[in-house]
């Protein structure tokens, strides 16, 4: 009898789907929990390399200087949400007593808004728990990728004088309001900024997103980083511009310090990693 290793494969997960009483798959995805809408929709990018600005805080000779660039390199292919999690989406996350309740009032086929960094975070662990894939929040790097033609890096004063920051805090303000960013706050439906030229839907749109990169305070000497500081408390965030935003703890409880509640036009999407399914099935099973 030949091997058929597609077969055997099949096999093994079809084993391991009946055993963790999850047999009736529908399109890969287990009965017992269907992947939200905005899950289910996916943008695969194609691995590729790209000149990026680095996030952060960079200073000389205690001044800042622009942002250096780096180029960046997207090994695999990255699996993005298409458009970002909807209030639908995260109230189901909500009624199973997994997430808090989201500070913004929208309901149905918006973007969630008013969610901590710790609330977008709880919700991949749900989606992943129920899922049994690994979902997780973006690296600026990913999102930056992800955006494209999209992306805008923080919002610099150039080079001006360094040691006038008054100066370069005034032309840091004409550089931003140059760029003519329309006030729009509310939330729009899925979709109504359009997709990018890689698919990805409402990116840089009105709603800003939440990455998993931390704000980092770096120093520089000559042309080498002499020392670097990472603050986990406050990461990046992306939308119109690149900036930064605390992850508004709002519980005690967690050692954190209340310190206000999350912007109302601030979310998040996420990114899949592949085959996180059948390998937890699999390893459930002690195929492996």
């Amino acid at each position: 009898m030949s091997f058929d290793p597609v077969f055997t494969f099949g096999t093994i997960a079809a084993a391991a789907l009946i055993g963790l009483g999850v047999s009736n798959a529908i399109d890969g995805t287990p009965s017992r929990f269907r992947v939200p809408p905005a899950a289910a929709e996916l943008v695969t990018l194609k691995p590729g390399s790209f000149e990026h600005p680095q996030p952060g805080e960079f200073l000389r000779d205690n001044h800042p200087v622009p942002t250096p660039m780096t180029k960046e390199t997207i090994h695999t292919p990255l699996e993005i949400m298409k458009f970002q999690v909807t209030a639908s989406d995260y109230d189901r996350c909500v009624s199973d007593g997994a997430c808090k309740p989201a500070d913004s009032l929208l309901v149905g086929n918006v973007p969630v808004t008013g969610v901590s960094f710790l609330d977008a975070q709880a919700y991949a662990n749900w989606l992943s728990a129920k899922t049994g894939e690994t979902w997780r929040l973006p690296t600026d790097v990913e999102w930056a990728y992800a955006a494209g033609e999209r992306f805008r890096a923080d919002i610099e004063a150039g080079d001006g004088d360094p040691a006038d920051p008054a100066r370069r805090w005034l032309t840091q303000y004409r550089n931003e309001s140059a760029l003519g960013r329309k006030a729009d706050p509310e939330p729009r439906p899925l979709g109504a900024f359009g997709a990018n030229s890689k698919g990805v839907a409402d990116i840089a749109g009105n709603v800003w997103e939440w990455t998993s990169t931390c704000y980092a305070h770096v120093t520089i000497a000559g042309d080498r980083i002499a020392g670097s500081l990472s603050n986990c408390g406050v990461h990046v965030v992306e939308g119109f511009h690149r900036t930064y935003m605390s992850n508004f703890i709002r519980d005690g409880k967690s050692g954190g310090c209340a310190v206000g509640t999350p912007p109302d036009n601030l979310g998040f999407r996420l990114v899949h990693e592949r085959g996180g399914f059948l390998r937890a099935a699999v390893r459930r099973l002690g195929l492996t």
